[in-house]
Protein backbone atom coordinates (compact mmCIF):
# COMPACT_ATOMS: atom_id res chain seq x y z
CA UNK A 1 0.00 0.00 0.00
CA UNK A 2 1.34 3.39 -0.84
CA UNK A 3 0.85 6.11 2.24
CA UNK A 4 -0.49 9.41 0.59
CA UNK A 5 1.35 12.45 2.28
CA UNK A 6 -0.82 15.36 2.21
CA UNK A 7 -1.48 18.92 3.76
CA UNK A 8 -4.65 19.34 2.80
CA UNK A 9 -7.53 18.55 5.45
CA UNK A 10 -10.22 18.04 2.00
CA UNK A 11 -8.04 15.67 0.80
CA UNK A 12 -7.59 13.84 4.01
CA UNK A 13 -11.17 13.45 4.84
CA UNK A 14 -11.58 12.09 1.10
CA UNK A 15 -10.32 8.80 2.40
CA UNK A 16 -12.03 8.52 5.62
CA UNK A 17 -15.38 9.10 3.74
CA UNK A 18 -14.23 6.22 1.11
CA UNK A 19 -13.75 3.97 4.22
CA UNK A 20 -9.74 4.49 4.48
CA UNK A 21 -7.39 5.28 7.77
CA UNK A 22 -5.80 8.35 8.19
CA UNK A 23 -2.66 9.69 10.08
CA UNK A 24 -4.05 13.53 11.23
CA UNK A 25 -2.74 15.56 14.05
CA UNK A 26 -4.35 17.19 17.03
CA UNK A 27 -2.91 19.42 20.21
CA UNK A 28 -2.01 16.56 21.76
CA UNK A 29 -0.50 14.00 19.44
CA UNK A 30 -1.19 12.29 15.84
CA UNK A 31 -4.03 10.16 16.05
CA UNK A 32 -5.03 7.86 13.64
CA UNK A 33 -8.75 7.93 12.66
CA UNK A 34 -11.64 5.53 10.63
CA UNK A 35 -15.42 6.36 10.24
CA UNK A 36 -16.64 5.69 13.44
CA UNK A 37 -19.55 3.71 11.69
CA UNK A 38 -17.46 1.67 9.59
CA UNK A 39 -16.61 -1.26 11.79
CA UNK A 40 -14.75 -3.07 8.33
CA UNK A 41 -12.54 0.72 8.58
CA UNK A 42 -12.22 0.77 12.18
CA UNK A 43 -10.61 -3.15 12.24
CA UNK A 44 -8.03 -1.46 9.74
CA UNK A 45 -6.96 0.58 12.41
CA UNK A 46 -6.13 -2.47 14.84
CA UNK A 47 -4.37 -4.00 12.35
CA UNK A 48 -2.37 -1.26 11.05
CA UNK A 49 -1.19 -0.61 14.49
CA UNK A 50 -1.12 -4.22 15.81
CA UNK A 51 -3.50 -3.02 18.21
CA UNK A 52 -4.90 -5.39 21.22
CA UNK A 53 -9.08 -5.70 20.52
CA UNK A 54 -9.92 -5.04 24.10
CA UNK A 55 -8.08 -1.66 23.90
CA UNK A 56 -11.03 0.87 23.36
CA UNK A 57 -11.08 3.85 20.65
CA UNK A 58 -11.95 7.52 20.95
CA UNK A 59 -14.54 9.29 18.99
CA UNK A 60 -13.47 12.33 17.69
CA UNK A 61 -15.90 14.92 16.65
CA UNK A 62 -15.38 18.27 14.66
CA UNK A 63 -18.75 20.26 15.86
CA UNK A 64 -19.96 19.33 19.15
CA UNK A 65 -24.11 18.69 17.40
CA UNK A 66 -21.83 15.41 16.79
CA UNK A 67 -21.73 14.19 19.94
CA UNK A 68 -26.10 13.22 20.02
CA UNK A 69 -24.91 10.76 16.80
CA UNK A 70 -22.06 8.71 19.49
CA UNK A 71 -23.77 9.47 23.47
CA UNK A 72 -27.18 8.38 24.37
CA UNK A 73 -26.87 10.55 27.64
CA UNK A 74 -24.89 13.24 28.55
CA UNK A 75 -24.97 13.61 32.30
CA UNK A 76 -24.55 17.28 34.10
CA UNK A 77 -20.81 16.84 34.67
CA UNK A 78 -20.30 15.94 31.40
CA UNK A 79 -21.90 18.97 30.01
CA UNK A 80 -20.25 21.43 32.29
CA UNK A 81 -16.93 19.62 31.12
CA UNK A 82 -17.62 20.60 27.84
CA UNK A 83 -18.72 23.71 28.38
CA UNK A 84 -14.87 24.39 29.72
CA UNK A 85 -12.82 21.94 27.50
CA UNK A 86 -14.45 21.56 24.13
CA UNK A 87 -12.42 21.88 22.15
CA UNK A 88 -9.64 20.77 24.06
CA UNK A 89 -7.43 17.58 25.34
CA UNK A 90 -10.15 16.28 27.10
CA UNK A 91 -11.93 12.79 26.54
CA UNK A 92 -15.16 12.57 27.57
CA UNK A 93 -16.12 8.58 28.84
CA UNK A 94 -20.48 8.71 28.07
CA UNK A 95 -23.01 5.58 27.14
CA UNK A 96 -22.71 5.03 23.75
CA UNK A 97 -25.87 5.04 20.91
CA UNK A 98 -26.62 1.81 19.34
CA UNK A 99 -25.06 3.41 16.19
CA UNK A 100 -21.26 3.04 17.75
CA UNK A 101 -20.17 -0.28 16.33
CA UNK A 102 -18.60 -2.51 19.30
CA UNK A 103 -15.32 -3.02 17.73
CA UNK A 104 -14.96 0.70 18.08
CA UNK A 105 -15.25 0.45 22.17
CA UNK A 106 -13.69 -3.13 22.77
CA UNK A 107 -17.80 -4.38 23.53
CA UNK A 108 -18.12 -2.12 26.03
CA UNK A 109 -21.68 0.16 26.46
CA UNK A 110 -19.97 2.95 26.88
CA UNK A 111 -17.83 5.78 24.00
CA UNK A 112 -14.81 8.38 24.71
CA UNK A 113 -15.61 11.62 23.07
CA UNK A 114 -13.39 14.43 22.37
CA UNK A 115 -13.21 17.60 20.12
CA UNK A 116 -9.89 18.84 19.49
CA UNK A 117 -8.59 22.28 19.62
CA UNK A 118 -5.85 21.72 16.95
CA UNK A 119 -6.92 23.70 13.45
CA UNK A 120 -6.35 21.62 11.05
CA UNK A 121 -7.55 18.40 12.86
CA UNK A 122 -11.12 20.44 13.20
CA UNK A 123 -10.80 21.78 9.29
CA UNK A 124 -10.29 17.72 9.02
CA UNK A 125 -12.72 16.24 10.94
CA UNK A 126 -15.66 18.59 9.84
CA UNK A 127 -14.64 18.17 6.16
CA UNK A 128 -15.23 14.13 6.63
CA UNK A 129 -18.66 14.69 7.73
CA UNK A 130 -18.67 11.81 10.32
CA UNK A 131 -17.67 11.30 13.86
CA UNK A 132 -13.91 10.24 13.44
CA UNK A 133 -12.92 6.49 15.83
CA UNK A 134 -9.21 7.28 16.75
CA UNK A 135 -6.08 6.12 18.76
CA UNK A 136 -3.14 7.29 18.11
CA UNK A 137 -1.16 6.73 14.88
CA UNK A 138 1.99 4.45 16.20
CA UNK A 139 2.22 0.88 16.40
CA UNK A 140 0.79 -0.09 19.18
CA UNK A 141 4.00 -0.37 22.71
CA UNK A 142 5.71 2.77 21.01
CA UNK A 143 6.34 5.98 22.38
CA UNK A 144 2.88 8.12 20.46
CA UNK A 145 4.13 10.27 17.30
CA UNK A 146 4.13 13.85 17.65
CA UNK A 147 5.22 14.94 14.12
CA UNK A 148 4.37 13.47 10.97
CA UNK A 149 7.45 12.30 10.39
CA UNK A 150 7.18 9.83 13.67
CA UNK A 151 3.66 8.67 12.19
CA UNK A 152 5.73 8.03 9.07
CA UNK A 153 8.35 5.92 10.89
CA UNK A 154 6.01 3.50 12.47
CA UNK A 155 2.79 3.17 9.72
CA UNK A 156 4.15 3.90 6.18
CA UNK A 157 2.64 1.48 4.16
CA UNK A 158 0.39 0.19 6.15
CA UNK A 159 -2.30 3.39 6.34
CA UNK A 160 -4.06 5.11 3.69
CA UNK A 161 -3.02 8.60 4.11
CA UNK A 162 -0.97 11.30 6.43
CA UNK A 163 -2.35 14.33 7.04
CA UNK A 164 1.21 16.54 7.47
CA UNK A 165 0.57 19.01 10.10
CA UNK A 166 2.99 21.28 12.73
CA UNK A 167 4.86 19.30 15.72
CA UNK A 168 2.37 19.02 18.18
CA UNK A 169 1.80 21.24 21.13
CA UNK A 170 0.60 18.89 24.21
CA UNK A 171 2.80 16.15 23.53
CA UNK A 172 0.89 13.72 25.26
CA UNK A 173 -2.60 11.73 25.14
CA UNK A 174 -5.66 13.84 25.76
CA UNK A 175 -7.43 13.29 29.67
CA UNK A 176 -10.13 10.75 29.94
CA UNK A 177 -12.91 11.24 32.58
CA UNK A 178 -15.66 8.18 32.86
CA UNK A 179 -18.99 10.47 33.53
CA UNK A 180 -20.86 7.50 33.28
CA UNK A 181 -21.49 7.20 37.55
CA UNK A 182 -22.06 9.88 39.92
CA UNK A 183 -18.72 11.01 40.60
CA UNK A 184 -16.76 11.39 37.72
CA UNK A 185 -13.41 9.59 37.60
CA UNK A 186 -10.33 10.45 35.89
CA UNK A 187 -8.91 6.90 33.84
CA UNK A 188 -6.21 8.60 31.85
CA UNK A 189 -4.42 11.28 33.23
CA UNK A 190 -3.37 13.87 30.19
CA UNK A 191 -3.67 17.97 29.01
CA UNK A 192 -6.69 18.68 31.06
CA UNK A 193 -5.05 18.59 34.52
CA UNK A 194 -7.17 17.13 37.82
CA UNK A 195 -6.70 20.39 39.44
CA UNK A 196 -8.50 22.04 36.25
CA UNK A 197 -11.31 19.33 36.49
CA UNK A 198 -12.08 19.65 39.81
CA UNK A 199 -12.46 23.67 39.38
CA UNK A 200 -15.67 23.14 37.22
CA UNK A 201 -16.64 20.04 39.63
CA UNK A 202 -15.20 19.34 42.72
CA UNK A 203 -15.94 15.73 43.37
CA UNK A 204 -13.53 14.64 40.30
CA UNK A 205 -11.30 11.71 41.76
CA UNK A 206 -8.75 9.37 40.08
CA UNK A 207 -9.67 6.18 39.30
CA UNK A 208 -8.28 3.01 40.27
CA UNK A 209 -8.24 -0.17 38.60
CA UNK A 210 -8.81 -3.13 40.22
CA UNK A 211 -7.78 -6.90 39.46
CA UNK A 212 -8.36 -8.20 36.24
CA UNK A 213 -10.87 -5.33 35.49
CA UNK A 214 -12.11 -4.57 31.58
CA UNK A 215 -10.16 -1.10 30.70
CA UNK A 216 -12.71 1.36 29.89
CA UNK A 217 -9.96 3.84 28.71
CA UNK A 218 -6.75 3.74 26.49
CA UNK A 219 -3.55 3.44 28.26
CA UNK A 220 -5.03 1.82 30.88
CA UNK A 221 -3.85 -1.84 30.50
CA UNK A 222 -1.34 -2.54 27.85
CA UNK A 223 2.13 -1.68 27.46
CA UNK A 224 2.77 1.85 26.10
CA UNK A 225 5.01 4.55 25.19
CA UNK A 226 8.06 3.03 24.94
CA UNK A 227 11.48 3.11 23.19
CA UNK A 228 13.34 0.63 21.97
CA UNK A 229 15.72 1.48 24.89
CA UNK A 230 15.48 0.21 28.58
CA UNK A 231 14.29 3.54 30.02
CA UNK A 232 14.80 4.67 33.80
CA UNK A 233 13.49 6.93 36.20
CA UNK A 234 15.96 8.91 38.85
CA UNK A 235 15.42 11.50 41.34
CA UNK A 236 19.20 11.53 42.55
CA UNK A 237 21.36 13.15 39.67
CA UNK A 238 24.56 11.44 41.18
CA UNK A 239 24.27 8.31 39.25
CA UNK A 240 26.78 6.76 37.14
CA UNK A 241 26.17 6.53 33.37
CA UNK A 242 26.31 3.39 31.13
CA UNK A 243 27.80 3.38 27.66
CA UNK A 244 25.36 4.50 25.03
CA UNK A 245 23.11 6.79 27.32
CA UNK A 246 21.20 9.88 27.20
CA UNK A 247 19.12 12.10 29.74
CA UNK A 248 15.95 14.08 30.18
CA UNK A 249 14.51 16.17 32.98
CA UNK A 250 14.13 19.18 34.21
CA UNK A 251 17.70 19.84 35.66
CA UNK A 252 21.66 19.29 34.33
CA UNK A 253 23.45 16.13 35.60
CA UNK A 254 26.74 15.74 36.45
CA UNK A 255 27.27 12.64 34.42
CA UNK A 256 28.16 12.96 30.74
CA UNK A 257 25.80 11.49 28.40
CA UNK A 258 25.47 11.01 24.66
CA UNK A 259 22.67 13.48 24.73
CA UNK A 260 21.03 15.78 27.07
CA UNK A 261 17.30 17.75 26.67
CA UNK A 262 16.93 19.62 29.94
CA UNK A 263 13.54 21.14 29.52
CA UNK A 264 12.85 24.85 31.53
CA UNK A 265 9.20 23.11 32.50
CA UNK A 266 7.14 20.40 33.30
CA UNK A 267 5.16 21.24 30.21
CA UNK A 268 8.19 21.78 27.78
CA UNK A 269 9.33 18.02 29.56
CA UNK A 270 5.66 16.44 28.07
CA UNK A 271 5.83 17.67 25.05
CA UNK A 272 9.56 16.83 24.61
CA UNK A 273 9.51 13.18 25.73
CA UNK A 274 7.94 11.23 23.03
CA UNK A 275 10.23 12.91 20.49
CA UNK A 276 13.29 12.38 22.45
CA UNK A 277 12.43 8.84 22.74
CA UNK A 278 11.96 8.35 19.36
CA UNK A 279 15.61 9.97 18.78
CA UNK A 280 17.64 8.25 20.65
CA UNK A 281 16.11 4.93 19.11
CA UNK A 282 17.32 6.43 16.05
CA UNK A 283 20.67 6.88 17.15
CA UNK A 284 20.51 3.49 18.87
CA UNK A 285 20.85 4.55 22.50
CA UNK A 286 20.89 1.96 24.87
CA UNK A 287 19.61 3.50 28.12
CA UNK A 288 17.47 6.78 28.52
CA UNK A 289 17.47 8.27 32.01
CA UNK A 290 14.12 10.33 32.87
CA UNK A 291 14.25 12.54 35.96
CA UNK A 292 10.99 12.37 37.97
CA UNK A 293 8.56 15.12 38.35
CA UNK A 294 6.05 15.95 41.26
CA UNK A 295 2.74 14.58 40.63
CA UNK A 296 0.80 17.66 39.79
CA UNK A 297 -0.59 19.71 37.07
CA UNK A 298 0.83 18.36 33.72
CA UNK A 299 3.33 16.39 35.98
CA UNK A 300 0.55 14.16 37.15
CA UNK A 301 -0.38 12.70 33.54
CA UNK A 302 3.88 12.70 32.74
CA UNK A 303 4.75 10.45 35.81
CA UNK A 304 1.83 8.05 34.06
CA UNK A 305 3.64 8.06 30.69
CA UNK A 306 7.42 7.90 31.95
CA UNK A 307 6.26 4.84 34.36
CA UNK A 308 4.63 3.24 31.78
CA UNK A 309 7.68 3.59 29.11
CA UNK A 310 9.63 2.20 32.27
CA UNK A 311 7.99 -0.69 33.03
CA UNK A 312 7.07 -2.05 29.15
CA UNK A 313 10.57 -3.78 28.90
Amino acid sequence: MQTVLTESPEIAAGFIRSGGIVAFPTETVYGLGANLFDPIAIKRIFEAKIRPADNPLIAHIGDVSQIDLVASEIPEAARRFMERYFPGPLTLVLPKTDKVPKVATAGLATIGVRMPSHELALRFLKACNTPVAAPSANLSGRPSPTTWQAVVEDLTGRIDCILQGDPTEIGIESTVVDCTSGIPMVLRSGGVTLEQLQSVVPETELYKRRGNEKPRSPGMKHRHYSPRADVILVDDLSFVTTDRSAFIGREKPAAEFEDVKVCTSDDEYAQSVFGFFRDCDRRGIKTIYCQKVEERGIGLALMDRLRRAASGK
